[in-house]
């Protein structure tokens, strides 16, 4: 086991987050300051075509030893040119610190900085201990036996790329492990049940427990609840979360471990059951030890695969944007949800380390030129000071905060939305779902479609779904409970559905819309056109769910026949809803069967001509399988 003492240099990275003809930017972490420094060579000759010193890059100190780097190169790349690189550090270079991250015949991690979009992966939902297996995976082995020139243009990660509501045993364990290792922050807490983060490692519920230390609020907003006897609700409404993660430490440590396999060769993976799987003179109930035991079977294998994912982020441009589980399940799913959430000093607190650790890890990447000098000023003071106080004004910053969404000025251009932080709220019922973006929000998507001939869309829930989930999310809405099945989708929402409708039928948008989603733990492809237009737009929504997850079987068999029995294109019923004016078409997968909703973890693969019309839809799954979503024949 290893202590802090001799923990490796590069804890985790490097992510190659952004590559423009204009900007080069790498997320790393290592466990001393980053000095030394960058070079881009050109892969023909191997001549050195920009160098730049480390010392120079935006860096932040989070632990004693974790220091996050976003190493952010200005110059005027070559692209569409095979390029390599390398960071030269105080411990040498880092092909050889970290040499798995090398494919074959590789002397340095390799690259190109692509002006198009043409050939995308995409997907969502990674959780480690879910049984599937991971799609990263199969994905970093499929480019391995690619040219270079062959390459995805990038990769879209389009939400839950942590899921910190859904936490193993084991996984949890190598969280608190890590943050002794790394001296991450300490923590205290006001008008809580807990001081301070010592009190909570110290509780006996700190294992499969966490449920009784969460807040509850007293739900009045819907007429049934206000029958039940007992209307004391959970804030974080999760099913599963016994080990939701609460500190900022947490949040960071979780990111460490599931992006790279170099913390986990440092953890006693045994501490537990060493002592018999009591914590604090608690002993986990036989049920608990027996979950335990095969949630770490499943960790060790997701373990396993973390060098390949490693140095699959190391060579492709990887594009990031939350959803829920990134910091909680059903997160601003409701007003009433938010004014529970966020009068609650604990759990503002507890979103809020998830939204700092989001943007440590995820959105600084994305579009660093969208965080100024402010921002970083006051996420400086809460890292170089970290107390309650600073913590509390960082996130209060982050809540107000409205740059999440970025745009990629590729070929098509991609713009990615934030459906989480600018909701639509509902003004005539609490507990009724929110629009995934507001009236300004969806009026700024609308300025960046202008104008162009074709665009990829990313928005983490499918813009157009499974209308018969969709009903069932309407109907437990309608009976006060939109929480129980997730009640979120763009057509929830009157106002936000019908301006994204309004949006797809103006005559200044795009000829071509492919519209990438992930969330519902499934895949599908529908082909939509406007029901009375000649000159319709295509639209191509493509849902690619999960990287590491599945929908519940046969509950996923028995929707998708009713959806295609009650939801044909042809079926009356189509035209009760917003959607009407749409005529949508359901792509079959080449598969055995008549199920047009694929239940298996994958990664999604698309490829579009000149226009931005797919040539083919597909998914790679996490067994090495390709399904094609195929073309609709028209008549």
């Amino acid at each position: 086991m290893m202590t802090p003492e001799n923990l490796p240099f590069v804890i985790a990275g490097p992510i190659l987050r952004k590559a423009t003809p204009s900007q080069l930017v790498f997320w790393l972490v290592t466990s001393e300051p980053l000095s030394g420094q960058f070079t881009l060579f050109h892969s023909i000759d191997d001549g050195e075509i920009y160098s730049a010193n480390l010392e120079d890059c935006q860096s932040i100190q989070v632990g004693t030893q974790a220091y996050v780097t976003l190493a952010d190169f200005r110059f005027d790349f070559l692209a569409n040119t095979a390029l390599s690189y390398d960071f030269e550090t105080q411990y040498g270079k880092l092909s050889k610190l970290v040499p798995h991250i090398l494919y074959r015949d590789e002397n340095r991690p390799s690259l190109i900085i692509s002006t198009k979009a043409d050939y995308v992966l995409h997907g969502s939902c990674r959780n480690p201990h879910h049984p599937s297996p991971d799609a990263l995976v199969a994905a970093d082995k499929k480019i391995e036996l690619q040219a270079i020139e062959q390459r995805p243009d990038l990769l879209m990660m389009s939400g839950d790329q942590i899921y910190a509501d859904h936490v193993a045993g084991p996984t949890l364990d190598a969280i608190d492990q890590v943050i002794d290792l790394l001296g991450l922050p300490k923590e205290t807490f006001v008008d809580s049940p807990i001081q301070d983060c010592n009190e909570l490692r110290q509780h006996p519920e700190f294992y499969y427990g966490r449920d009784k230390i969460l807040p509850h609020y007293v739900d009045d907003g819907h007429w049934l609840t206000r029958l039940l006897p007992h209307r004391n609700t959970p804030i974080f409404s999760s099913r599963e979360c016994e080990n939701h993660l609460v500190t900022f430490s947490e949040f960071f440590a979780m990111y460490l471990l599931v992006w790279s396999p170099s913390l986990w060769a440092a953890i006693n993976s045994s501490r537990l059951q060493d002592k018999a799987f009591t914590h604090s003179g608690k002993k986990l109930s036989p049920s608990w030890q027996q979950k335990w035991r095969d949630e770490k079977a499943i960790i060790d294998e997701f373990v396993s695969g973390l060098p390949n994912v490693q140095r699959l982020f190391a060579h492709i441009p990887t594009y990031m944007i939350f959803d829920d589980h990134d910091v909680t399940d059903d997160w601003n799913l409701t007003i009433g949800w938010e004014k529970a959430a966020y009068e609650n000093p604990f759990s503002k607190r507890i979103i809020g380390n998830g939204l700092i650790a989001y943007w440590l890890c995820q959105g600084w990447g994305n579009e660093p030129d969208n965080f100024n000098q402010e921002f970083l000023d006051v996420a400086t003071k809460y890292f170089e000071s970290a107390s309650a106080n600073t913590q509390d004004i960082f996130i209060q910053y982050l809540y107000s905060f409205e740059r999440w969404h970025y745009t990629i000025h590729t070929s098509p251009k991609v713009v990615v939305l934030d459906t989480r932080t600018r909701r639509w709220r509902s003004e005539s019922r609490m507990n009724k779902p929110s629009g995934l973006m507001d009236w300004e929000a969806m009026i700024e998507f609308q300025h960046e479609l202008m104008h162009q001939d074709k665009v990829i869309i990313v928005s983490a829930a499918p813009m157009f779904g499974v209308k018969f989930i969709e009903t069932l999310q309407k109907g437990m809405t309608t009976l006060g409970q939109p929480l129980v099945i997730d009640a979120e989708n763009w057509m929830a929402h009157p106002g936000s559905a019908n301006t994204l409708l309004s949006i797809f039928t103006h005559t200044k948008t795009p000829t071509n819309f492919v519209i990438l989603s992930g969330d519902v733990h499934y895949s599908f492809a529908y082909d939509i056109k406007l029901r009375f237009r000649k000159s319709s737009p295509n639209i191509y929504q493509i849902t690619c769910s999960g990287f590491k997850n599945q929908f519940p079987e046969p509950l996923l068999g028995i929707c998708d026949h009713t959806d295609r029995l009650l939801y044909s294109p042809r079926s009356p019923l189509n035209f009760l809803t917003k959607r009407k004016r749409l005529k949508i078409k359901k792509r079959d997968p080449n598969t055995p069967g008549v199920r047009r909703l694929v239940n298996t973890s994958a990664i999604g693969e698309l490829k579009l001509d000149e226009h931005g019309k797919p040539t083919r839809i597909s998914i790679l799954t996490g067994k090495h399988t390709e399904i094609e979503f195929l073309p609709i024949e028209e008549k």
